[in-house]
């Protein structure tokens, strides 16, 4: 990739992150919102670590911090949807998708770029004031050593990467699907469940425990989390991640490669 492309996809991430500043007021809405939750959660894992202290491994303090972290989290790295996807969908449904062909960039590479400028504006922008509000408010279990919030910062990005790989091969469906809706609404609940959003992943019990830490979906939110309160070791994680990155981001390659062989326009 050369100096040009570099540049090129800088500056549509940079776009991707003004896109998303515009939005100023449902930006605010989404801090109350997942403020909101958070303090809902925190109240219901409050109770449930009363009754089981160590669940998943986790004592309380961690369990209230993994709370916050995943309402940062939530919109950040798109963990229920949210992203470009139904704007891609929408693309290929109407044959826009061919205007976006003919652009001298890469299509993976063009929304992949767009949507790590939003996730950057949605973790500043949304994000932080939930986890800090999280942090001041009840006992937390957050790192002092400089060295583990630079590990923390080191596998977020690569969760990214891993949340756009998931979200561009549902995307890409839409080549085949006349209606999307289905895809959305799956991409929704996956990743709700198999991230830990509704519960660590430690929790989950033998097999199914082992099943969901092993897909890519952990790396949005338990990783960055266990990195964080040092339940991990750092390295361990970013193989992990990046070896999901890897993955995702072939598997997208090769259907994209195969849908741009049979472009179809499907509406007008």
């Amino acid at each position: 990739m050369g100096v040009g492309s570099v540049r090129l996809y800088a500056a549509v991430a940079v776009g991707g992150f003004r896109r998303y500043a515009t939005y100023r007021a449902a930006t605010a809405a989404g801090v109350f919102t997942n403020t909101v939750f958070g303090l809902i959660l925190v109240y219901t894992y409050l109770a449930l670590w009363d009754e089981r202290p160590h669940l998943g491994g986790y004592d309380q303090a961690q369990a209230v911090t993994y709370v916050w972290l995943g309402q940062a989290l939530l919109a950040a790295l798109a963990i229920q949807g949210g992203g470009f996807e139904s704007e891609l969908m929408e693309r290929i449904r109407t044959g826009e998708i061919a205007i976006d062909l003919y652009r001298p960039a890469d299509l993976q590479l063009w929304w992949l770029a767009n949507d790590l400028g939003r996730t950057l504006f949605q973790l500043l922008g949304r994000g932080v004031i939930p986890f800090v509000f999280g942090a001041l408010v009840f006992p937390s279990a957050l790192p002092r050593s400089p060295l583990t919030w630079l590990s923390f910062l080191v596998v977020v990005p690569l969760g990214a990467v891993v949340s756009f790989g998931i979200r561009y091969l549902v995307a890409l469906s839409a080549f085949w699907l006349l209606d999307g809706k289905g895809m959305l609404q799956l991409l929704m609940i996956t990743g709700v469940f198999c991230s830990g959003m509704t519960l660590p992943l430690n929790v989950f019990p033998g097999a199914l425990g082992e099943v969901v830490r092993a897909l890519p979906w952990s790396a949005l939110l338990q990783l960055p989390a266990d990195v964080l309160m040092g339940e991990t070791d750092p390295l361990g994680a970013y193989v992990f991640a990046a070896a999901w990155a890897v993955v995702l981001l072939a598997a997208g390659r090769l259907l994209q490669s195969a849908a741009t062989r049979r472009v179809v326009v499907q509406g007008g």
